[in-house]
């Protein structure tokens, strides 16, 4: 029997699902989280709600925030049980539901008052943020702050009526300021390489734009700790959602279905305490840096490089993907010669071995993650998860046969056809001009290479715009499947 998910349907979901051992009413918040996606809600919050089941730390719940138009309706589903989620971990032979609790309130537009006034809560010690890739207003070329984005523009002429998550970020901290309160600890939990120095040159960027003395003063005081996470999340869909009601009795209007692994590294730099999360299985550190690349580099390069063969050939799932012997081989190939040897060494880690984790976690069946997923946001993600190692590569002198295949695949993807002639679906901020420069690079190949706020230096370089070039003849002329043939055989030139 199925019944709707709430505090007070709980005990009724018991049998089949993991419960809070915790009373909510015992929970106060301490943290302010913006962007309550499914990877917050399987990630940051089952580590809390882990730490809450062992009775610690109640004064650390969450409340959830959030400043896109679509937040509205995110609240509402939530409201309506509780601020429950289910969280589905799904691995080939196994699957187990759990119900978390972390999250005890959400505030949503148009109540951005309320968020600072939150915000300037002394028992809010910490803020944390997935806003996604994209969202910090970085070029992706220099990896520097862009204050000409319209968002950035109109709160830097606004600072008192922020609508970005930086923006309120600002008003609290200069609302604590103004009270005599400490400033909190900004956590950033989204895939970008030095992730805290990222968000504190965004924040700080910002200020500057409206009282430059307020950005030397929080560039002083205020905490940005790096930090690695990794779960793999797909979206929410109506498959999830008869899974949570069919297996588990669970109406949830908002689930999350993940896989079982998780792991987060962070460094130690909370001026006003934390929870204890190295008890349900956090890395505390001093350095960030060698987890982030590997991380960056070996498991999101790997979804990048299979999104794009995978869509030029009609494939669905990333499993599906991974049962695709030409895409396992090129993806096996690409990793262990171009990637892994120019992977700095991790503490207490087999790179090879990673990899090796990682490809029987992209080969999950269960996880029903897809490969349109893995290709929006190209724009973002290729500087951040292909192009750093493309980069290290030609420094040293190494070939790029592999990597540089890997960006001719995104070029041909950009054209807007698959193989098979299907129209392929965009999502990407950058899509009308990259669509345009792949077309054109019909007639100039290097075309597609002059988009530099992606592409970088690495467009100047002869010899990747060489294996650029030759892929992205092959992968015309050829097409995908036996372009990725020739690759794996060692006969690309």
């Amino acid at each position: 029997m199925t019944k709707a998910l709430s505090l007070d349907t709980l005990k009724d979901h018991a049998g089949k699902a993991s419960v809070p051992k915790y009373d909510r009413a015992d929970l106060s918040p301490g943290i302010v989280h913006f962007g309550v996606g499914n990877f917050h809600r399987a990630h940051q919050a089952v580590y809390l709600n882990d730490l809450f089941n062992k009775g610690r730390d109640h004064d650390w719940a969450i409340i959830g925030a959030g400043v896109m138009p679509g937040d509205a309706k995110m609240r509402e589903v939530l409201a309506a049980q509780d601020f429950l989620t289910t969280v589905v971990d799904q691995e080939a032979h196994a699957s187990a539901a759990t119900i978390t609790g972390a999250m005890i309130d959400m505030i949503a537009p148009p109540d951005y008052a309320a968020m600072i006034e939150t915000l300037a809560n002394p028992a809010i010690r910490i803020v944390s943020l997935t806003v996604t890739e994209g969202g910090y207003f970085i070029d992706p070329a220099t990896g520097k702050f862009d204050p000409q984005h319209p968002a950035i523009v109109a709160d830097g002429e606004n600072p008192d009526a922020p609508t970005t998550a930086f923006g309120l970020i600002i008003a609290g901290l200069k609302r604590r300021r103004a009270e005599g309160i400490q400033p909190f600890t900004v956590m950033c939990c989204d895939n970008i390489p030095h992730n805290g120095a990222v968000t504190r040159a965004t924040v700080s960027g910002l200020a500057e734009l409206s009282d430059p003395d307020f950005a030397v003063w929080i560039r002083d005081n205020v905490a940005f700790p790096n930090a690695m996470v990794d779960r793999i999340t797909p979206a929410t869909g109506a498959r999830e959602r008869k899974i949570a009601s069919a297996e588990y009795g669970i109406a949830d209007n908002w689930p999350v279905f993940c896989e079982e692994f998780r792991q987060w590294v962070l460094e130690d730099n909370f001026p006003l305490g934390r929870p204890a999360l190295e008890d349900v299985g956090v890395t505390f550190v001093e350095d960030v840096s060698p987890y982030e690349i590997m991380k960056l580099r070996i498991l999101n390069g790997g979804h990048a490089a299979i999104a794009y063969p995978g869509e030029l050939l009609d494939i669905h799932f990333v499993h599906e993907a991974m049962e695709n012997e030409l895409i396992a081989a090129f993806l096996e190939k690409l990793e262990k010669d171009e990637i892994i040897p120019i992977v700095p060494p991790v503490p207490d880690t087999d790179l090879t071995g990673y990899y090796e984790l990682i490809a029987t976690r992209f080969a999950n069946p269960k996880i029903g993650d897809t490969i349109e997923r893995l290709a929006l946001d190209g724009s973002n993600r290729q500087p951040k998860f292909i192009l750093p190692s493309t980069a290290a590569r030609l420094e040293q002198g190494l070939d790029v046969t592999g990597l540089a295949l890997v960006s001719a695949l995104w070029c041909r993807y950009f054209e807007g056809t698959s193989d098979s002639g299907r129209k392929i679906r965009f999502n990407d901020e950058a899509a009308d001009r990259l669509h345009a420069a792949a077309l054109a690079s019909r007639e100039k190949p290097a075309r597609f290479l002059e988009e530099r706020d992606i592409f970088g230096s690495v467009a100047d370089n002869p010899h990747f715009v060489k294996r650029f070039a030759g892929a992205l003849e092959s992968l015309r002329n050829r097409g995908t499947a036996e372009t990725l043939k020739r690759y794996v055989a060692g006969e690309m030139e």
